[in-house]
């Protein structure tokens, strides 16, 4: 009984000593995240009235949040007594030491950077890197993020991403829709050529400047292999894919033209 009462007696001076400055420290962390977060997404805002770019609003705007923050963390702990250059000091020695088993954070932070300055790609482009192809829907300090044709969200990190090779769809404003459709070797080209062009007019979504067109790709085995071919906004692509493989194949069998399978001819000896 007398142990905890000097231990009771050691602690309430303590507690009225140092319950202030957590109290005060917490309401610091809560008033400077709601201002960093605030300042952040006036900064977001600010970004996307003067230039309309959400790839750079958003990618500073969370740059700015989390330095902001660092901030206020740094502060909250200078109330509760620690020294702030003792603080940084730790804090440095302590980064060192993330920063070398974090490579990889880093690489994705400077491939951040990369691609807020070369801009390869923005908010809302079509892109295929690193076996992925989607829509992007964000990039941020350390990942990009896509949605694919079948609305998943694939997470690239940034350092693979501006280092490796990738394919932007969106940038030139409008792509190239391919088809292939064999026809057999006895089918009249002309006619096919007439009927498939029929249908690369019949939509909306194919532009005629480039102008579509319908092309000989391959004698092969057991067909002649048309490539059917259209150009239209990068947003409709796979729409225009399927329409042109439906639709060729409709407007074939109308006009009762052939469209072979692979098959082999067996032949008896004599």
């Amino acid at each position: 009984m007398e142990k905890i009462q000097e231990y009771a007696a050691q602690a309430i001076p303590m507690i009225v000593l140092y319950l202030p400055k957590i109290l005060l420290a917490m309401v610091v962390m809560w008033i400077g995240k709601r201002i960093a977060r605030k300042l952040s997404g006036a900064i977001k805002n600010q970004i996307q009235k003067s230039n309309n770019d959400p790839t750079l609003s958003g990618f500073l705007g969370n740059l700015v949040y989390y330095g902001l923050y660092t901030l206020v963390v740094i502060s909250a702990i200078s109330i509760l007594g620690v020294e702030a250059t003792s603080f940084v000091a730790v804090l440095g020695a302590a980064g060192l030491a993330v920063g070398m088993a974090l490579q990889g954070s880093l690489g994705n932070f400077a491939g951040g950077v990369l691609l807020m300055l070369f801009k390869p790609f923005k908010v809302g482009d079509l892109i295929e890197a690193q076996n992925f192809t989607g829509v992007v829907k964000d990039i941020g300090i350390f990942a990009t993020t896509l949605a694919s044709p079948e609305n998943k969200k694939i997470v690239i990190p940034n350092g693979p991403l501006a280092g490796g090779p990738m394919v932007n769809y969106t940038e030139n404003g409008v792509i190239r829709v391919d088809a292939a459709v064999g026809i057999g070797y006895g089918e009249d080209i002309s006619k096919a050529r007439t009927a498939l062009m029929a249908v690369l007019n019949a939509n909306s979504k194919i532009l005629q400047d480039p102008a579509p067109g319908i092309f000989v790709g391959e004698l092969a085995d057991s067909s002649v292999n048309l490539i059917v071919r259209g150009f239209c906004d990068p947003a409709h692509y796979w729409d225009v894919f399927f329409y042109l493989n439906e639709e060729s194949k409709i407007a074939l069998d109308k006009e009762g033209i052939d469209i072979p399978f692979p098959q082999t001819v067996m032949h008896q000896a004599a």
